[in-house]
């Protein structure tokens, strides 16, 4: 989100210079500079041995994805990567890693990318989600859209873990 006006005050913003952050929005009757804000998510790759476990949600995409959500307000991360994997699969969590992270333009978000561990394989179509599949991680690139953030962090989890 891209400030125009003063939260405090209401007072249209003018461009500054400030620091080393370069040109901002900037209020001359506070006295303050704003920064643009944007939201913070998760992206989950959940493994149960040498298997992925990918999902179709039909009102996002065409093709198979990861878990994915956004953290809610007094949330952490890690309570997000486990609520997101609970609600979408009906999976708990046992071990949580964090890998890396990408910046999602379309919806201006920061997607934070880990890697979880279930000790159950069973899951459960839940109303999120139109489809699920386990599917081998060596074969898991054939469902995934080339160049999405979702490709890019299964080759970075890959990596972590010694897989070609």
């Amino acid at each position: 989100m891209e400030f125009i006006y003063c939260t405090a005050c209401g007072e249209k913003l003018i461009t500054k210079e400030i620091g080393d952050e370069g040109l901002l929005p900037f209020c001359p009757l506070c006295n303050k500079p704003f920064f643009d804000l944007f939201n913070t998510c998760v992206i989950v790759m959940v493994v149960k041995d040498d298997r992925v476990l990918l999902l179709k949600q039909n009102y996002v995409s065409e093709y198979w994805v990861l878990v994915a959500g956004f953290i809610k307000k007094g949330e952490t991360a890690e309570e997000a990567v486990a609520r997101e994997a609970e609600e979408e699969t009906g999976l708990k969590t046992k071990e949580h890693k964090y890998i890396s992270s990408y910046f999602h333009e379309h919806s201006e978000a920061l997607m934070l990318g880990y890697l979880v561990f279930v000790e159950d394989d069973k899951f459960t179509i839940t109303r999120e989600v139109d489809d699920l599949r386990w599917f081998n991680i060596n074969e898991v690139d054939k469902y995934i859209r080339e160049g999405s953030i979702a490709k890019r962090h299964i080759d970075n989890v890959k990596r972590f873990l010694n897989y070609k």
